[in-house]
């Protein structure tokens, strides 16, 4: 049962005459012709915003009786479990539903729950939005930022602190781990920026290596396990910050401009009225003195996003890499 809450968070007059547009251009379009850019074949773009529609059909729009919210792999998903224990409490009260957190144990995996059915909420990487907005339907809403509205992480090559390697130059001849192809700082921005800023070629200039998630990039680069890493600094400063390992171990060689953070958003077929409760339980979720606080200590609030225009540095690098977004 829905809770009594205004009009306005279930369905804004902006997004109710975006949805009336779109049945209008039903007649206009059958279900395998219409517009979509690079989303896979299930998905429509009428609107040219880049993400997949709320289907025509209301008879395809989905209705869970329990919402499954994950949150992207960076790291160890136990971790998360219970730092998101208490806006999942926070989203069952606002929507009237049971809300389940679901710890995905890969980027894939994620993707395909999405994909399939069986996730309805997701905090999705960076680099890994533009693959699950066109390959799983992901409509991405909202990001953390700080008190004052700033946001983001940058991308940073690090090496043990006593390495030999001072600049990404002498990555040459060397290994480089990265963490996962999806990953925008573990692998897609700094294959970019090392072609185009030292003119080095992955597997033609330096070997690479992949670690699966960022901590285990972290982890590596301070056991020296691995010469060097490219990792998103905010995963590395919470790793910090929790002491789970010792930055004095550490050297920085690179850092990127900032890109965006993680960005969390709905399954593109979640009935409007579930969407829009879902959106005001991550915009009214209380900050101070959360369990999200007091790991994302930088955050203090969800803001609006837009994936059309945050995310074309994170497409335009994408394309530098010859990024296809098909569907595996």
């Amino acid at each position: 049962m829905y809770l009594n809450i205004p009009l306005c968070y279930r369905m804004s007059r902006s997004a109710l005459m975006a949805l009336l547009f779109l049945f209008g251009m039903s007649t206009a379009f059958a279900a395998g012709d219409c517009p979509r850019g690079l989303l896979d074949e299930q998905y429509c773009d009428l609107d040219g915003d880049l993400v997949a529609d709320l289907p025509l059909d209301s008879a395809e729009w989905v209705d869970p009786d329990t919402i499954i919210f994950s949150y992207t792999p960076v790291e160890d998903p136990a971790i998360y479990a219970k730092v998101w224990d208490g806006f999942v409490k926070h989203m069952s009260e606002v929507t009237g539903k049971k809300v389940v957190f679901f710890p995905v144990q890969s980027y894939a995996a994620q993707y395909e729950a999405m994909r399939s059915g069986r996730l309805h909420i997701a905090g999705v990487n960076t680099g890994g939005n533009p693959v699950a907005v066109n390959c799983a339907g992901f409509v991405p809403f909202a990001m953390m930022a700080s008190k004052d509205g700033s946001f983001g992480y940058e991308m940073e090559i690090i090496v043990p602190a006593d390495s030999d390697i001072q600049t990404p130059a002498d990555i040459k001849g060397r290994t480089l781990a990265f963490t996962s192809p999806t990953s925008n700082s573990g692998f897609k921005a700094p294959s970019a920026l090392l072609k185009a800023e030292f003119n080095l070629i992955a597997e033609q200039d330096f070997n690479t290596a992949f670690s699966g998630k960022h901590d285990n990039s972290v982890m590596g680069v301070a056991n020296k396990d691995y010469e060097a890493a490219a990792v998103a600094n905010s995963i590395m400063n919470r790793m910090f910050d929790r002491k789970a390992v010792d930055p004095s171990k550490i050297r920085t060689i690179y850092k990127s401009a900032t890109f965006p953070t993680t960005g969390y958003g709905h399954a593109h077929n979640l009935h409007p009225e579930v969407a829009a409760r879902i959106k005001q339980a991550f915009f009214t979720f209380p900050w101070e003195g959360s369990d999200l606080q007091a790991e994302f200590k930088k955050e203090g609030k969800f803001v609006s996003i837009h994936h059309k225009s945050d995310w074309a540095v994170i497409r335009q690098i994408d394309a530098a890499n010859d990024v296809s977004y098909a569907c595996k």
